[in-house]
């Protein structure tokens, strides 16, 4: 599709370039003048009259906004941190940090926002809002936790979302968000998942999910995964409540929306063999391992830039650029690196659903 600018200069160039190449068929300058003329006429009355038909004005105006959305989105990830160490204590660093996104241009122009207690609140009130993988979705929670709760409401809620491979169910009365971290270490864990609200016929409005590092440390087996999240995929696409809107090989058009959940994947963070704590990790959960697993969550066509039905929220791209000061363990990372994931996610709800706090 085009957008204004494109269609714009499309006009310019008939306008120019035709002409020009009517002149090559040896007509008369008169002919050629008027013709110019006439088709320049044409396209500004045109130009001019759009507004007042609908269908063409609401066209145009659909396709600017979903470049814009499309384009913004792409630049979620697009983010600085900065880090410095703070103290030492025994063999940790502490740390103090923070982020933000990036000063270039394009960025600047989609004006995204760290959302502040109150605003996050706003976005998520009433919300159902379901959580389901391993360590590092349950950290996600933490992190969305922390910033519609204060310090001390957290205290209380960090000792028993961190019983060992439990789920987790809240109700946050002040704003009528319920939250449900569901313990799921493997893909299959997750698609099991998925039949359960189909069955049910009882959706989230917002879905975060993902799987990978207990597959990677228990099966070691790149090509497996990728069945398992290729079989996800189709339980996604059959799951959501809406008329079949992604093929083999992509999206499909025409499809009409009944009630969609936006439904984020939750990636695997860059691994630092080096410093992960056991023998077994270091031998199996290697750069090499981690290479295939990725190529394979790509070939699935999970993810919405291969053509699937989530969104990424690309935690590898934010624990890289965090660095390996972020990490104690080589695999769990600061708070700061999963702060920022959820600002993500809040930004492109509010582009997804065309808000602006």
């Amino acid at each position: 599709m085009f957008g204004a600018v494109q269609l714009g200069v499309l006009a310019a160039c008939v306008v120019l370039f035709v002409p020009m190449g009517m002149a090559g068929w040896h007509l008369s300058r008169n002919k050629m003048l008027f013709f110019s003329g006439a088709l320049f006429i044409t396209l500004a009355v045109g130009v001019h009259l759009t507004p007042y038909f609908p269908s063409i004005s609401t066209f145009v105006s659909s396709v600017v906004v979903l470049q814009n959305r499309d384009s913004c989105v792409s630049l979620l990830h697009d983010i600085v941190f900065h880090v410095k160490p703070l103290d030492h204590f025994q063999n940790f660093t502490i740390l103090g940090g923070s982020w933000s996104w990036s000063n270039s241009a394009p960025v600047v122009s989609c004006d995204f926002q760290k959302l502040g207690r109150s605003d996050a609140s706003d976005l998520l009130n009433g919300s159902w809002v379901v959580v389901a993988g391993d360590s590092q979705a349950r950290l996600f929670v933490v992190s969305l936790l922390g910033l519609v709760f204060g310090s001390e409401e957290m205290d209380s809620v960090r000792a028993q979302l961190f019983k060992r491979h439990s789920d987790y169910h809240i109700v946050v009365d002040q704003i009528g968000m319920k939250l449900d971290f569901v313990w799921a270490p493997y893909v299959t864990n997750l698609t099991h998942l998925m039949m359960d609200f189909k069955q049910e016929n009882n959706y989230p409005d917002v879905l975060l999910m993902g799987a990978g590092l207990w597959h990677m440390l228990h099966v070691t087996n790149s090509s497996d995964y990728g069945v398992s999240l290729r079989l996800l995929r189709n339980s996604v696409v059959s799951f959501l409540p809406i008329s079949p809107e992604f093929g083999n090989d992509g999206p499909v058009t025409g499809s009409v929306s009944i009630r969609s959940p936006h439904i984020f994947w939750i990636g695997m963070p860059v691994l630092i063999s080096s410093m992960l704590n056991t023998e077994e990790k270091r031998m199996k959960m290697n750069d090499a391992m981690w290479s295939d697993y990725d190529k394979e969550l790509y070939r699935s066509k999970l993810l919405r830039q291969s053509g699937g039905p989530l969104l990424s929220l690309d935690i590898q791209s934010l624990s890289e650029k965090c660095g390996k000061q972020c990490t104690v363990d080589g695999m769990h990372y600061d708070r700061i690196v999963y702060e920022a994931a959820i600002h993500i996610m809040l930004n492109a709800l509010l582009i997804e659903s065309h808000q602006k706090l």
